[in-house]
């Protein structure tokens, strides 16, 4: 199925639950408000919940107050088979009981549904599910699938969304979309930048925003607290596979005291990307919020597939891009993983 079929489930459709993946950023949220935005042009209902917060250095972006968060508190109770359940506004400043009425479910951004957190739950009634992805890897988990694993970003097919149904951009859309390539394309340095990625962006520049001002809230944002947090994990990193591999891990404890939400992921990964001869870059993170798991992120120049990797431990993403949560021990994640990735150079 592709874009048509995408385009014949919106125009069927009146009101929708939109959601993106775990662990927020760029083009999750770029590709979920522009999308929002879309519907709301053509007179439909949406409504954004995730199950995380808003991301450190996002809430520039237009729209973002009005994106609810899943409560972990999860589903209270059932109302005349009506999912009744608990969400925070936006800003974060009070709690919402509220039933939500939707009769399409839309995942962007999101290889299976299991990405979505805890938000798929509230689709209890079954209802048809509109999914919108890039990703390699996607399971086709949706009544509808439209997947573009050749598109830069989930952002990118939005733009095609909002050509195809002739909808007009306006600013607000155009910013929303610009940040969503921008981020999954690493400001187009990767190989995943196409003349029609360049092609798009053009379009979405002519509308006059702040290219400095996206640029320096998202990569030069850094809270001093947290570069003095970098400057204590970099001197750990490690290398491998004669320097074809490196790699870092962040236990629980250095993390435990950190008061911000900012992810200093995407910069850890960069510094380490940078080493003259690494191939693979593998990040083990302990979980805060759960004793045993570990959060895997793993960068690769081009030779080795990493989405094959992270799939094998129950992940996914891109081919040079990719990430899984593991269950157990992190010396034992971390050695389990390094051998499939030495595997993978040979």
């Amino acid at each position: 199925m592709g874009i048509k079929k995408a385009v014949a489930c919106i125009k069927k459709y009146n009101n929708f639950l939109i959601t993106a993946h775990t662990n927020l950023e760029g083009d999750a949220l770029g590709s979920e408000l522009a999308f929002c935005g879309l519907l709301k042009k053509m007179g439909k209902r949406a409504v954004i919940i995730n199950e995380d917060d808003l991301p450190y250095g996002y809430d520039f972006l237009p729209g973002t107050k009005n994106i609810k968060k899943f409560s972990r508190i999860r589903l209270l109770r059932r109302r005349c088979g009506i999912p009744y359940l608990s969400l925070i506004d936006g800003a974060g400043k009070k709690a919402l009981k509220k039933h939500i009425r939707f009769d399409c479910f839309a995942a962007l951004d999101c290889s299976d549904l299991g990405r979505t957190g805890e938000v798929y739950r509230l689709n209890a009634d079954k209802k048809p599910v509109l999914n919108i992805d890039h990703h390699i890897g996607n399971q086709r988990f949706g009544d509808v699938n439209w997947v573009e694993p050749q598109a830069s970003s989930c952002s990118e097919m939005i733009y095609k969304l909002y050509k195809k149904i002739r909808i007009p951009l306006d600013r607000d859309a155009a910013v929303l979309l610009y940040v969503g390539i921008l981020t999954d394309t690493g400001s187009f340095r990767y190989s995943n930048t196409t003349s029609f990625t360049h092609k798009a962006v053009s379009e979405l520049l002519k509308h006059v925003f702040d290219i400095p001002r996206i640029y320096k809230n998202i990569y030069e944002n850094i809270p001093f607290s947290d570069m003095k947090l970098l400057s204590k994990i970099l001197p750990e990193i490690r290398c491998c596979a004669s320097g074809k591999i490196a790699w870092l891990q962040i236990e629980r404890g250095i993390l435990k005291n950190k008061k911000s939400s900012f992810d200093l992921t995407e910069h850890i990964l960069g510094f380490a990307r940078a080493i003259k001869g690494v191939e693979v870059v593998a990040l083990f993170k302990e979980n805060l919020g759960a004793k045993a798991e570990i959060r895997v992120n793993l960068r690769s120049q081009g030779k080795a597939d990493v989405n094959r990797i992270a799939s094998f431990f129950g992940g996914g993403g891109h081919r040079t891009a990719s990430g899984a949560t593991v269950s157990g021990r992190i010396d034992d994640v971390r050695r389990k993983v390094l051998a499939k990735i030495k595997e993978s150079l040979r």
